[in-house]
């Protein structure tokens, strides 16, 4: 699943390799691809995709294509959901990283009393004082706020590294706007089904429901290009053993993230080319609409 880009090469580069193997994008020989360009056939990775009337072309034969570089909407180049490619596929990606990276550093200074401010809290009573607090007490700027809170080194670690491994491949195939509403919607789901489901006293915090929903996207964004899926699974069957194997781990927030990052992930590289705007958002807003429904019934029990 760790993909990095490599320097260009022509598609002669692939014809040493393993018959059994698939080819790799003539432009980043080191990732592997079932999609060639419709025009000149070389095969092309989902970074190097252009959304064309028919298939995807590669950014070469776009150029060509476009003559005076004033081309009509649909030679303009695409990623494989549609969002425009961008000069710097991994923006977004590096500024959640830092986002995160930032916000552990104000933990570290702050103490506890920004971290229990900010952090996953469905109802608690407040010690020494006669008063509760959390999402049920109309606090639910916590369901997002602890999408970007950490209770260690090792924990932002392994998460920032698992956002750089998985994030980068998948802002570049989906755009940085659906890249971002899978994010967060995904954080976002994981939020409320721990909330809906955890001790309403229970703290909770951390990215990890935002980049299961990114593994879960990332698999499906595999199967639909036809790559070898048996890494994915096996990545998924490791962390689901953490995550129920190990104590003090929100197992709601992963499976809430990961569920919504499947939903989110088919919608998004699924929708047909004629409907493409409206799956897509509509996708979103269906999962959004289940975030609502979970954190109003859970917030009508606890109140």
């Amino acid at each position: 699943m760790d993909q990095a880009p490599g320097s260009p090469s022509g598609p002669e580069d692939t014809g040493s390799r393993d018959a059994r193997s698939l080819p790799t994008c003539y432009r980043h020989p080191d990732r592997e691809t079932g999609v060639r360009c419709t025009r000149c056939e070389r095969p092309i990775c989902p970074e190097c995709m252009v959304d064309a009337s028919v298939g995807f072309q590669c950014p070469g034969c776009v150029r060509a294509g476009s003559g005076t570089g004033h081309a009509p909407d649909a030679s303009r180049p695409r990623t494989l959901a549609g969002g425009t490619v961008a000069a710097d596929p991994r923006l977004v990606t590096k500024v959640l990283i830092g986002v995160n990276l930032a916000l552990f550093l104000v933990q570290l200074s702050a103490g506890d009393r920004f971290t229990d401010r900010f952090t996953l809290l469905g109802q608690a009573y407040v010690p020494g004082l006669d008063s509760v607090e959390g999402v049920a007490e109309g606090q639910w700027y916590r369901l997002l706020t602890s999408m970007f809170l950490h209770g260690g080194y090792f924990h932002v670690l392994f998460n920032m590294l698992s956002l750089w491994w998985i994030g980068g491949p998948l802002e570049a195939a989906l755009g940085r706007a659906r890249y971002l509403a899978l994010y967060f919607l995904s954080g976002l789901a994981g939020s409320a089904l721990t909330y809906l489901i955890a001790a309403p006293n229970q703290p909770s915090l951390g990215a990890s429901g935002a980049i299961f929903g990114l593994f879960g996207a990332t698999a499906v964004l595999m199967r639909r290009l036809n790559q070898d899926m048996r890494p994915v699974v096996a990545l998924l069957v490791i962390n689901l053993i953490v995550t129920f194997g190990w104590s003090n781990i929100a197992w709601q927030a992963h499976i809430g993230g990961l569920v919504a990052g499947v939903l989110i992930g088919y919608g998004m590289v699924h929708a047909p080319r004629e409907r493409r705007t409206l799956v897509q958002y509509g996708t979103c807003a269906l999962v959004l609409a289940v975030i609502v429904v979970m954190s109003l019934l859970r917030t009508g029990q606890l109140t």
